[in-house]
């Protein structure tokens, strides 16, 4: 894609609730609102978390299956699932999201599924990344820091990760005690191999000056609620959708080809199906 630049958008994440925005989408028509109207601004991938009742962080298949199906009745975008953790589910939760859903994408951190960091772990977690691969999944792989990268991309020396071209999430800053800065990306790329797909995604207010830089540096893009609510200013963003379409618009007058989600179909070899 290297004529085209990807945008996915993460609109709620797993921690933020009402209170922190009252237009993060939490219930399955709020994320199939979210997903039709950012797609219309310019986004090609959702980066999906599901909710439980009370509003904590989930990885129920069920949940996920009825969201996912909603949103593709609404819409042809991408769809990738969280297997993110926040201190509540194991690896083997990690691998069930996967096993039952087989989705189009879906996005791993090795250090999570390396949990314990055992020679029979290691070994589990080749054979799912083969399993993954197998069935047809893109994984993206989000790394927090250069030195996770460099654990990557040392897997994939050693043959450990089925792809060819892994594609991966840096991702810059944190919620709190953290500011990311869009030269931050720098630290990263030594590290990154040539032919790699990659894209950055930002805490806080300099979310759309981070992701820009990642496109000039050859990457893609994430925005999005998960990660920031405010433009650069400080004033809040009216909702998930008009980051998208400030990004989409930056990245269109500079001379980019915003990527469609047939266009990441084709390139990812994805086949729009998955579990429903």
């Amino acid at each position: 894609m290297s004529a085209a630049v990807a945008i996915t958008v993460a609109p709620n994440g797993a921690r933020r609730g009402k209170g922190d925005h009252a237009a993060i989408p939490l219930s399955v028509d709020e994320i199939v609102a979210a997903a039709r109207a950012c797609r219309t601004a310019g986004a090609a991938i959702l980066h999906l978390h599901v909710r439980e009742a009370d509003g904590g962080h989930s990885l129920d298949a069920g949940r996920y299956r009825e969201a996912m199906a909603a949103v593709r009745a609404a819409c042809d975008i991408v769809l990738q699932p969280t297997t993110e953790r926040v201190g509540v589910f194991a690896p083997a939760d990690m691998m069930r999201v996967q096993r039952e859903l087989a989705p189009e994408m879906i996005t791993f951190n090795l250090q999570e599924l390396l949990d314990p960091d055992t020679p029979q772990q290691t070994a589990a977690v080749r054979d799912f990344l083969a399993e993954t691969a197998a069935a047809g999944t893109v994984p993206q792989y989000i790394v927090y820091s250069p030195e996770q990268l460099a654990v990557l991309r040392r897997w994939w020396e050693d043959g450990w990760l089925p792809q060819r071209e892994p594609y991966v999430l840096v991702v810059l800053g944190r919620y709190a005690g953290s500011v990311s800065r869009p030269g931050d990306i720098l630290n990263y790329l030594p590290f990154m191999p040539a032919g790699w797909r990659w894209g950055v995604c930002a805490f806080g207010r300099e979310e759309l000056a981070c992701v820009v830089q990642a496109a000039l540096a050859g990457g893609h893009c994430r925005v999005g609620f998960e990660n920031n609510l405010s433009a650069a200013d400080g004033a809040p963003l009216a909702d998930n959708a008009e980051q998208v379409g400030r990004l989409a618009g930056i990245l269109g007058q500079l001379g980019f080809t915003v990527a469609d989600p047939a266009a990441v179909r084709r390139t990812f070899g994805l086949s729009g199906g998955g579990s429903s």
